[in-house]
């Protein structure tokens, strides 16, 4: 939960994959805008590698990099925001928004933190580290994650899903971190920017009831159209 906090549950119903399915559709468009072709835009790459590896239609990832890439005469003009604040039982949070309505989007996440307590500018990220993080899989056998961040440059590690592993990057190495993996046995799955809490909450200091709010609260924040990405303290 401390990257980038996700439903305990996964939840395959056809309303949560729309869900998925826009937000990597805003990541693709804002990536197109390099290009339309994955073969020559990495970061295009990257995350149609994602869309694919969770079955989103052809049909809409390809409207996605058209629209995105200008080739459709429709305009695509998303604004980054970040909202601070913190969830019951004062856990902190971190919310991403690409929005095409600030006033919104800033509208709706005042709503939303009346159950928690929505912050200013800087009073929860000074207990995050900004950092690039790389989720990458062993592409042949025996590759070492110690050393492939070695070699690669990353600054830590720390296991992912499934077999996978989180390299933990310097923002501006995000790139060349991402560049390097490969040589040293790994696949890339994903590359992005996010942010890590310092000192995360521990869940055994909330009772059940407690943890429940915590968790109904981000699940109604990571529901919103445009919110992109949640970021908790909250340790596991």
């Amino acid at each position: 939960m401390g990257a980038q906090w996700k439903a305990k549950h996964k939840d395959i119903a056809a309303n949560a994959k729309g869900r998925l399915f826009g937000k990597l559709a805003k990541d693709i468009m804002i990536a197109a805008r390099g290009g339309p072709d994955p073969a020559a835009n990495a970061r295009l790459r990257l995350v149609v590698e994602q869309a694919r590896k969770v079955s989103m239609p052809k049909d809409t990832l390809e409207r996605a990099i058209k629209k995105g890439a200008g080739l459709t005469g429709e305009a695509v003009n998303f604004e980054h925001a970040i909202y601070e604040g913190f969830a019951p039982h004062r856990v902190p949070v971190m919310v991403e928004c690409l929005t095409d309505n600030v006033n919104r989007a800033a509208s709706d996440m005042r709503v939303l933190f009346r159950k928690g307590q929505l912050g200013t500018s800087g009073s929860v990220s000074w207990d995050f580290d900004h950092l690039g993080m790389i989720e990458a899989e062993p592409a042949t056998p025996g590759a070492d994650a110690d050393m492939a961040a070695i070699e690669a440059g990353a600054q830590d590690l720390e296991p992912g899903e499934e077999g996978a592993t989180l390299f933990l990057t310097d923002p501006t190495d995000l790139d060349l971190v991402s560049r390097a993996l490969p040589a040293q046995g790994f696949t890339v799955l994903s590359a992005k920017l996010g942010y890590k809490p310092k000192n995360p909450v521990d869940p055994a200091t909330l009772n059940a009831e407690q943890l429940e709010e915590v968790e109904a609260f981000l699940a109604a924040i990571d529901d919103n159209e445009d919110v992109q990405n949640v970021y908790v303290g909250l340790a596991g």
